[in-house]
């Protein structure tokens, strides 16, 4: 397979931070790092995204990525304490197609917890893409870090099932319509390869 372009040399990348797979339709994808030159891509996909994922993503709503956002998503990450992948679809016609990122970031306050978040394009979802992009991501994570702390929806079923693919998970009602998750996570090499695959 050959590495598909995205507004940076291929150089940018080692071979070690590509990861070939399979969608759960059989579409084959690549996953590989969020990189500086992806700013504009970045708030171009977001644009296309629906409001349900747009809210689902922040649990706000949030219409656009601001330039100070973007400096959170794209700027800040450094690939030690804020890890962020992209995958993209290879469709057997036609050109690669971005389908959706994930990343985690250590929370300062506690260095063993992180935060994560997911988000896949609307044309994607139910694809496995999530699925794949988290076990990558997993295994990528901050050095130490043993619990994830977020936030998912109440009305949105699918990151509590991936969660549950991940470790031993708790989840509480926040009291604000939504619901805290806590995640304790296996050693890095303990993440299982056949994870449930519902995003």
């Amino acid at each position: 397979m050959t590495v598909p372009s995205r507004g940076g040399s291929n150089e940018e990348k080692g071979p070690d931070d590509t990861s070939w797979v399979r969608l759960r339709d059989g579409t084959n994808a690549v996953i590989w790092p969020l990189l500086p030159t992806d700013r504009d891509a970045l708030r171009e996909e977001y644009e296309h995204l629906s409001p349900e994922a747009r809210f689902h993503r922040f649990m706000s709503a949030v219409p656009h990525l601001t330039e100070p956002m973007l400096d959170q998503l794209v700027d800040d990450v450094d690939g030690v304490d804020h890890v962020a992948l992209v995958l993209f679809a290879l469709p057997e016609e036609g050109p690669e197609v971005p389908a959706g990122i994930a990343r985690v970031a250590r929370r300062r306050e506690d260095p063993a917890t992180a935060d994560v978040g997911v988000t896949v394009a609307d044309q994607w979802q139910g694809r496995g893409v999530a699925t794949a992009l988290l076990r990558a991501l997993m295994r990528r994570r901050p050095r130490g870090v043993k619990k994830i702390v977020t936030k998912v929806a109440w009305d949105n079923p699918v990151p509590l099932a991936l969660a549950r693919g991940l470790g031993k998970v708790d989840v509480r009602p926040d009291g604000c319509g939504g619901l805290d998750v806590v995640i304790d996570l296996p050693d890095e090499t303990d993440i299982p390869e056949d994870a449930p695959t519902d995003g």
